[in-house]
């Protein structure tokens, strides 16, 4: 009695262990739910029972459920879905899931050019040949998907060609493709909770890249104030020794120091607002991805110019010249329809490269020069739908990028072996392209005899 007494509560301190919380907190069912639960569990006996499934058809169900576990990359399980009847059952069928309301898409199937219906029906039908079955989704889970489908039809299993098909055939296809369903709403909430996830592992990254690092700016601004703060008080103290018109030019210089400062800091302090703003909005959270607030801007006034002020001392600084030889931005409103702040970052980041990686080169006429440029170009029917796109360009002086980094440049993570001992973590040109392609474009380099190219292309005049 006493060595069962001892057993019982070694047990139970593993289990606290293992656990980390004290028994005590571990919910209990209460003795009714168990007996709801017991008593369902004898109606599926009988259910079974009375669907009288063949060898082959139990056998179905459960290699499904064995793979689909074994399986769990969704591209792998939705060929999962469609092999398991084809291979014990010998009928061609493919799957659908729903993209957005109303609307879906074909994610697998036993052929490759097999029928793709055009519109899912919300009750199983069977129609020349064809058996389409929708797939419901766990209505207590339905609002954790992307969008609200309708009476909560996630997908559909459309299997075929049947010459006749039997009430016991209909109902077998059912019931997998209930299990279909159960399996593959939870794959898809997990495959989102996943991408929930890396979005903020990368949106933290955005954030240190494109916020905290450039912050780090405002400290020499704010010396640089001081020091100007301190020149008043040597101003001050020497005002016995000095005429009136040493002391007005004295005035004159601080003052045109100080409103210079405080230029700066004030653009540093908007940029850095919009950067906060756009990074941190509330539905990037809740959508677990960066949602693109589109809007027409004068891409010159609105985009590029204020980045290109926060970047211009930095320029100067290295001796890098600002040329506008690759084409100006037309002072107007240019109908690229963007995100303002996302486009200004995308702006931000291939200034700071270049503030970086800008190096001096000779000229054909023997002249050495260190510059950026920036531009655009204007082409028509650039993208397969028609739309026109425009072309933005940011140059850089220097040595060309060696064929194997140009093939990374845009990849997360990725620096060139010539970056040196510049500061970097590899995500400005990732976080490029991210953006660009969520506007519906794309990033390109080029390399000329003079330096490289970074460039990326949006829709103009599209929308």
């Amino acid at each position: 009695m006493n060595d069962t007494k001892k057993s019982a509560d070694v047990y139970s301190i593993k289990t606290k262990d293992a656990l980390g919380v004290g028994l005590h907190l571990i919910p209990k069912i209460e003795p009714e739910k168990l007996l709801i639960i017991q008593r369902r569990v004898h109606e599926k006996m009988d259910d079974y029972k009375g669907y009288s499934f063949s060898s082959t058809e139990k056998r179905a169900l459960m290699i499904f459920f064995d793979l689909a576990q074994e399986f769990d990359n969704l591209e792998e399980f939705f060929a999962v879905c469609t092999s398991v009847p084809k291979v014990l059952f010998n009928v061609d069928c493919r799957l659908y899931i729903a993209s957005g309301q109303d609307e879906f898409i074909s994610v697998g199937g036993t052929e490759g050019k097999s029928p793709v219906c055009t519109s899912v029906p919300l009750e199983k039908e069977f129609t020349a040949g064809h058996l389409f079955i929708p797939i419901r989704g766990n209505h207590e889970l339905i609002g954790q998907l992307e969008f609200k489908p309708a009476e909560d039809v996630i997908g559909c299993y459309e299997i075929y060609k049947f010459d006749d098909l039997s009430d016991h055939q209909a109902l077998f296809f059912e019931k997998f493709v209930n299990r279909v369903g159960f399996q593959l709403h939870s794959k898809l909430l997990r495959r989102r909770s996943q991408d929930h996830l890396e979005f903020v592992r990368n949106l933290v990254k955005d954030v240190g890249h494109n916020v905290i690092v450039p912050n780090m700016y405002f400290k020499l601004f704010y010396n640089r104030l001081r020091d100007r703060i301190e020149s008043l008080q040597t101003l001050s103290d020497g005002l016995d020794n000095k005429s009136t018109e040493e002391i007005k030019k004295e005035l004159n210089t601080l003052y045109t120091g100080l409103v210079s400062q405080f230029n700066e800091i004030h653009s540093h302090y908007e940029q850095t607002s919009l950067f906060l703003e756009t990074l941190l909005r509330r539905r990037h959270f809740e959508e677990g991805r960066y949602i693109v607030e589109k809007r027409p801007c004068n891409l010159l006034k609105q985009i590029i110019e204020p980045q290109l002020e926060r970047y211009r001392s930095r320029f100067e600084e290295r001796g890098i010249r600002i040329d506008l030889s690759m084409g100006g931005v037309p002072d107007r409103e240019v109908r690229i329809v963007a995100d303002v702040g996302l486009i200004s970052q995308v702006y931000a980041n291939l200034f700071s490269n270049a503030v970086k990686y800008t190096r001096e080169v000779v000229l054909s006429d023997g002249r050495h020069d260190k510059f950026t440029a920036y531009g655009w170009d204007h082409l028509e029917k650039y993208f397969e739908n028609g739309w026109d796109g425009l072309k933005l360009n940011v140059f850089t002086s220097g040595p060309p990028i060696t064929q194997e980094d140009r093939e990374q440049l845009y990849q997360a993570g990725f620096r060139c072996e010539n970056t040196g001992n510049e500061y970097g973590s590899g995500h400005g040109l990732f976080f490029v392209r991210q953006v660009v392609e969520l506007h519906g474009g794309n990033v390109g380099y080029e390399s000329g005899d003079r330096g490289n190219n970074f460039y990326f292309i949006l829709p103009f005049g599209a929308e």
